[in-house]
């Protein structure tokens, strides 16, 4: 299913107030993503009918299993394209940010895999110790330092 940039956002913006321990409603949608309440409560009702999030009117909002599965490839997706933007084409990390939302959207699978792969055989990423998953900030957070750690030791 290919879902519209603006819908990957708010996958990705529901898995991540989730994450926080929040109970998520579309006044917090709202807020996180600076619209209004009727452009989510519309956003909200068609990934309902996509069976991405379960949402009864004023209510709280959670993904279902494959909504969260989508908001990890978008996330994943994210941190793919910054990460090689920063660590390998020495981009500011703010411009990399920008763009890496922009790329996201229209990077194919195949290319995300291709890259991911680059960076890893690149930054030696495959003897980190410490059982990586991909599904946890603490864990991007780890693999960032160690990449910026070690291209710090090739200059």
């Amino acid at each position: 299913m290919k879902l519209s940039n603006s819908q990957e956002e708010y996958l990705k913006t529901i898995y991540l107030l989730e994450k926080n321990n929040q109970k998520v409603r579309v006044t917090d949608i709202a807020f996180k993503l600076g619209i209004t309440k009727p452009s989510v409560n519309k956003a909200v009702n068609l990934l309902k009918d996509l069976e991405l999030i379960h949402y009864q009117i004023y209510g709280n909002i959670n993904l279902t299993k494959e909504g969260e599965k989508y908001a990890i490839q978008v996330i994943k997706k994210q941190d793919i394209v910054t990460m090689f933007l920063v660590e390998i084409l020495g981009i500011d990390s703010k411009q990399a940010e920008k763009e890496a939302i922009a790329i996201k959207h229209v990077i194919s699978e195949q290319t995300t895999k291709k890259l991911n792969q680059y960076i890893t055989q690149i930054m030696n990423l495959e003897d980190l110790q410490c059982g990586y998953d991909e599904k946890n900030e603490k864990c991007r957070k780890c693999i960032q330092i160690k990449a910026k750690n070690k291209m710090k030791s090739e200059e």
